[in-house]
């Protein structure tokens, strides 16, 4: 059976790529999102992709880069659809929300077809992902350097939890973040319609980060794998989960050291930073208020008292 997302047509065994229209620009000319179809020669499951809802992350948009070109619909059962860019008027300028309406998309789903231009986008974009049995919502620290990561974002208490979880640790990029994420958020929205999904947050870097993308793409391929879109069997590794954060700020202004790196476990009361005035001289010190995993950290060194500094995964298991 034919596939269609836009203009994007595919037959079994066939790829197409196309254009989703989600409205208008300041000009009248059309808003129009880059899309893909891959269309198994077997029938099987549906998985959806997208990339870039915040504008700057570009990560996400290199695994779609590189993962098309690799997907044979001969050898596929099932279908894949991808959006590549999302957030478009975002990512034109390389700017975070979209800057039509200040909005960060991933807190606009379901969306609304009559609403805002982030509400049109999120309804388009989940017009299509509602009709799939799996997604995958590409993300990165767009702004700060961390682990890779999956975030389960439904909650613990969710009745598709434990599928989302299953579909986080296909994925297998290492790390997990179990918490309930925000309202809007497309990995909170589609589990309510029964469909598992998952942010992977494929790194920090401002731009294009060769490695993060390496491991989103190994991360694609584990997943279609997994439930049976491709024959093989993934390579499993044990993954560390985290169902807490704790958010730790700057309490001077001043340079940064830190005293870990991305991924170390860290005790209680271990240093985790220092601050330092310009001459090096330290001024505060910050230690760690329970154990955990150095989860995340600012890029830049530069602190304003009160700013955020990093941040420690806490209550955690492995699977």
């Amino acid at each position: 059976m034919m596939e269609t997302i836009g203009t994007a047509k595919a037959n079994p065994g066939e790829i197409d790529v196309g254009t989703l229209c989600v409205g208008e620009a300041r000009d009248g000319s059309p808003v129009e999102l880059p899309v893909a179809v891959i269309n198994g020669i077997e029938s099987g499951k549906t998985l959806y992709i997208q990339a870039a809802s915040d504008g700057d992350e570009l990560n996400g948009v290199g695994v779609v880069h590189q993962l098309v070109p690799q997907l044979d619909p001969s050898k596929l059962s099932g279908e894949i659809m991808i959006v590549g860019i999302v957030n478009y008027y975002g990512f034109q300028v390389a700017e975070h929300r979209n800057p039509i309406d200040d909005t960060k998309i991933n807190r606009a789903y379901r969306g609304n077809e009559a609403g805002t231009s982030s509400e049109r986008i999120a309804h388009a974009t989940y017009d299509i992902a509602s009709n799939a049995d799996l997604i995958l919502d590409l993300h990165q620290a767009s702004t700060s350097k961390m682990v890779h990561e999956t975030r389960v974002r439904c909650g613990s208490k969710h009745r598709l939890h434990d599928q989302c979880l299953k579909l986080a640790r296909a994925f297998g990029c290492g790390h997990i973040m179990d918490k309930k994420g925000p309202r809007g958020q497309l990995a909170r929205v589609a589990p309510n319609d029964g469909i598992p999904t998952i942010d992977p947050e494929l790194g920090g870097a401002v731009g294009w980060d060769k490695e993060s993308i390496r491991v989103g793409v190994e991360g694609v391929f584990n997943v279609l794998q997994t439930y049976d879109f491709l024959t093989g069997q993934p390579e499993t590794k044990p993954q560390v989960r985290a169902n807490d954060m704790r958010y730790y700020t700057a309490p001077a202004g001043g340079l940064v050291q830190f005293e870990k790196e991305l991924g170390q476990r860290v005790s209680r009361r271990e240093t985790l930073f220092t601050v330092t005035d310009l001459f090096g001289a330290p001024k505060e010190e910050v230690v760690a208020d329970e154990s955990g995993i150095f989860w995340r950290c600012r890029r830049l060194p530069q602190v304003a008292s009160g700013e955020y500094v990093c941040s420690v995964g806490t209550n955690i298991d492995e699977h």
